[in-house]
């Protein structure tokens, strides 16, 4: 019987199916393991070869883990709302629902096909109700919580209000807007029901704001800072501007210490770890304000260097400031708002990536500086951000390079701050001299100037210490169709929550997709949609990292109507123990997940302060493209004839992209080249040796360089098996690495050799019962070893090697010895599961499946080796190899040399002077 994987891979898919082979047990005296890639959005597209590396490398993992006797939850779902399915539902006017179904049948096509063992019972769906229901109930509690200072978490809002009733908002220690008010406990209680939600609202977890957005008109949305490229929406390359609108947010800067701190305790890859600091950004500084005394206000800044304050020549506000309008004279109206306008082209990325330009605006207006008093001129531009900080900076163009050009540029005072100037982008404070430009500070260093200036603006109640983080708050909506509803409703403008018995909060049919024609977000076209039959709901849906922020505690018990999770479930799985995805998610659905963990562990649901142990970044498979070569004509014209790869210099020609899917190691499939565009449809071909060779590069797997390998392909010609071994043998998992098709076919033959391991030459099933031999037993725990130290530290592609010289090794033993071979199915099986489990039934095992198998142990005593071939060399030169026991000491090793007749034959009479005898090393015969 011939290996055939493609009736061998079909029959075990459908037995797994069919008997929940991977169903995760609820009973749990076992250890837990739970394994989770990252979700899949379903595209319409499907998945090419280059997708299912990181799902291979966990499935490995999951096997592995089950065979070592661990309860193993490794479950699969779908990231489901989303901008694409959207897209298409805007051009053809099909909902959305629908698109996201067949994408979802189509994915799920190609999963079973590669043979994972997903727990599919656990399967979930952000877009189904069922499951945004959970996803809106946690906005809820954002909404009805606020982060107390005091005890370093979420409480819910009832006990903010406590407080306030009872002592005022003088006692409160709480992460909250700029703009509170201060008020006593009486003042509080004589506030209206209005005047205390407005309120409350700057201190809830979940709040509404004014906030400046990347709004893409044509999309009608807002975007986030990564789905805008060069100022264009990376959908669609439509133009985005900065534009102020209420908008949802969450208050992820009052967790911005602890999601620090808890990078040091959880295990990812350092370069992403690196990237969540960077983002998060703690700066320890003050608060300096610079009063504006015709608007009887002041300009709030934060600095890292407030023994520079003598040293500030301007205060620079961002274009979109709320001060800018009033400060503006008359006389620089125009050259403001014509700036303003300029800017809102520009993106949030864009601003802070160009360092190059120096540009700006004079305001026309001047502040006071906080200790000296003197005018500062207060001046915009766009390299200072609203949603940073405070919105203002204070200029010190002898401290910093940025603030350096932009006052040379402007012709602004430079005013010096110490008797030896540094002008860089991060002065070190320790090597600025004496300050000499202030009686105040005069003759101190550093470390006495800052405390001593943070005092006295403290005593002016102009500035106070404080810790800064570079990250924002999180916006929360989008003005989209397909998405979660928020669960709010507005009375008198202000937001208020449905109650939570009345969850899900479905999402309306709309007859179109689009805005509305006076600029609403799409559910604006919803008709008779109202809570109560009176008040407005919010008009946007949730983010799309809304649904993908608390995803692995749904796939713990994913049918539960009472809780999100059951506490049972919650504290048996606790966090993932590995996590395997992507690294351009490290800002965005890795540190949005961190949040709302911590989020709900202060709310008691859990006890887990991080949800993902280990993570490992899957490396890209980027793709192999071949191209033709067009022969031009004398004008440059493409002609219809076409030159292989080796002749194309002798040509004048021109590269062409051909699809990968017609080119067999390199060799061109003329017919269906001609059948690739019909303008090639009378193509001619210059070959070599009767074979048109094409060219060959690596670049990123796109439809655009014909380059995308559809998996199905493979599996059709070689077998899942094959595929999920040839994408871990390309090379490590972490790493980058070009798919190239010419080299599957040598997987695919080690697979037919594993095969003919257990059949004779005829095809018959052959296994002995007979003694394996101590070389056989060798050449097994070799394997045993190699391949549990390999996925224990994540290196699949040593594995597959591994696997190679051990068949190999083997077959030239001629081993068809059942200890030896039913050991080596168990190894294989995490890598190639639909071969080894129908050997596993072969072998007589026709109850159960091999995923209930238990891994081999490994033996070290199969290894220590008993003899050892000693070179034997005679006056330094080697002649011949003797295996002799170790444990033969030199005497008798002597004695056994002289006697041997291969010796005698070289001495050729000559007498031995000495024997030089190291033990397990060389012998040397001096004569």
């Amino acid at each position: 019987m011939e290996y055939n994987h493609k009736s061998l891979e079909k029959k075990w898919q459908k037995f797994w199916a069919d008997h929940q082979t991977y169903k995760t047990s609820d009973a749990h005296q076992k250890p837990k393991y739970y394994v989770l890639d990252m979700f899949p959005y379903p595209s319409g597209a499907g998945l090419h070869v280059g997708h299912p590396l990181g799902y291979i490398a966990s499935d490995i993992f999951s096997r592995y883990k089950r065979l070592k006797g661990f309860n193993v939850l490794h479950p699969m779902g779908y990231d489901s709302f989303g901008l694409p399915a959207e897209q298409y539902a805007i051009q053809t006017g099909q909902h959305p629902a629908v698109t996201t179904e067949a994408n979802i049948n189509r994915y799920r096509e190609q999963m079973d096909n590669i043979g994972f063992s997903y727990d599919w019972s656990r399967e979930v769906r952000t877009s189904e109700p069922e499951y945004y229901k959970w996803t809106q109930w946690i906005f809820m509690k954002s909404f009805g919580s606020w982060y107390n200072k005091e005890t370093d978490k979420a409480e819910a809002i009832d006990t903010l209000i406590t407080k306030f009733s009872t002592n005022g908002s003088a006692a409160v220690q709480a992460v909250s807007d700029e703009d509170v008010l201060e008020f006593t406990s009486e003042e509080w209680k004589s506030f209206d029901e209005e005047k205390q939600q407005r309120e409350l609202l700057k201190y809830r977890i979940a709040y509404l704001r004014e906030s400046t957005v990347n709004w893409c008109a044509a999309l009608g949305t807002v975007l986030a800072n990564d789905e805008v490229i060069n100022g264009v929406s990376e959908r669609g390359g439509y133009p985005v501007e900065q534009k102020k609108m209420m908008q949802w947010s969450m208050r992820i800067t009052a967790y911005a210490d602890r999601l620090l701190k808890g990078l040091d305790t959880i295990d990812w890859p350092e370069p992403l770890v690196e990237m969540q600091r960077n983002w998060i950004g703690k700066s320890v500084g003050a608060s300096v304000k610079f009063p504006v005394p015709q608007l009887d206000a002041a300009i709030e800044v934060f600095t890292t260097r407030v023994d520079t304050i003598f040293g500030v020549s301007f205060v620079v506000l961002a274009p979109e400031h709320e001060l800018v309008a009033a400060l503006t004279t008359a006389e620089q109206k125009a050259e403001v708002e014509a700036y303003i306008e300029k800017t809102s082209k520009k993106s949030e990325l864009d601003r802070m990536a160009d360092t190059k330009t120096v540009s700006g605006a004079f305001t026309g207006s001047f502040a006071k500086h906080p200790i000296s008093g003197r005018d500062v001129q207060i001046w915009i531009a766009d390299y200072v951000l609203a949603g940073y900080g405070t919105g203002a900076v204070m200029a010190v163009p002898s401290g910093d390079q940025r603030d350096y050009v932009f006052a040379k540029h402007f012709n602004l005072e430079i005013i010096p701050i110490s008797d030896t100037q540094q002008i860089e982008e991060e002065a070190d404070p320790n090597k600025d001299g004496k300050y000499i430009n202030s009686d105040f500070i005069n003759g101190m260093t550093y470390q006495e100037a800052v405390p001593a200036l943070i005092a006295k603006l403290e005593e002016l109640k102009l500035g106070k210490a404080k810790i800064n983080f570079r990250m924002r708050d999180a916006i929360f909506g989008r003005q989209r169709y397909w998405g979660e509803p928020v669960p709010v409703y507005f009375k008198n403008g202000l937001p208020y929550l449905i109650k939570e018995e009345e969850l899900p909060l479905l999402l309306p049919e709309v007859d179109k997709y689009l805005p509305t024609e006076s600029g609403e977000p799409p559910l604006g076209r919803a008709k008779d949609w109202k809570y109560e039959d009176q008040y407005e709901y919010e008009l946007s849906t949730m983010p799309g990292w809304a649904g993908s922020s608390w995803y692995w505690f749904r796939y713990m018990d994913p049918k539960n109507e009472g809780n999100f999770a059951s506490k049972e479930a919650v504290d048996y799985w606790k966090a993932v123990d590995l996590y395997i995805g992507g690294s351009e998610h490290a800002t965005g659905h890795l540190l949005y997940s961190r949040f709302w963990n911590k989020f709900l562990k202060d709310l008691g649901y859990h006890n887990e302060e991080e949800p993902f142990r280990k993570l490992i970044n899957q490396g890209m498979i980027q793709g192999r493209s071949n191209f033709v070569y067009r022969v031009l004509d004398e004008e440059g014209r493409g002609t219809n004839q076409f030159v292989s790869y080796g002749l194309r210099n002798d040509y004048n020609t021109i590269p062409l992209h051909v699809d990968v899917n017609i080119v067999s190691n390199d060799v061109l499939d003329l017919e269906k080249f001609k059948n690739f565009r019909p303008d090639f449809a009378n193509a001619e071909f210059v070959l070599e040796n009767g074979k048109y060779i094409c060219g060959s590069e690596v670049e990123k797997m796109s439809k655009s360089k014909f380059n995308v390998v559809n998996p199905d392909d493979i599996i059709e010609t070689y077998g899942a098996d094959t595929l999920r071994l040839y994408e871990m043998f390309l090379g490590p998992l972490e790493q980058a690495k070009p798919w190239n098709t010419n080299g599957i076919e040598g997987v695919y033959k080690f697979l037919k050799k594993v095969w003919r391991l257990f059949h004779d030459a005829e095809g018959n099933f052959n296994v002995s019962d007979e003694e394996p031999s101590k070389a056989e037993f060798k050449a097994l725990h070799k394997i045993i070893k190699k391949v549990e130290d390999d996925i224990e530290r994540f290196s699949f592609n040593t594995s597959v090697s591994a696997f190679m010289i051990c068949v190999n090794e083997l077959t030239d033993l001629k081993c068809n010895k059942r200890q030896i071979l039913e050991q080596l199915v168990i190894v294989l099986q995490s890598y190639a599961p639909h071969i080894t489990e129908e050997l596993w039934n072969l072998l007589g095992h026709e109850a159960g499946t091999l995923s209930q198998a238990t891994y081999p142990t490994f033996k070290p005593e199969y290894l220590v080796e008993s003899e050892f071939a000693y070179p034997v060399s005679f006056n330094g030169k080697m002649k011949f190899n003797l295996s002799l026991a170790l444990d033969l000491d030199q005497q008798t090793v002597e004695e056994m040399i002289k006697a041997h007749a291969d010796v005698q034959r070289h001495l050729d009479g000559k007498p031995i002077k000495k024997i030089i005898f190291v033990k397990g090393k060389i012998i040397n015969i001096v004569a």
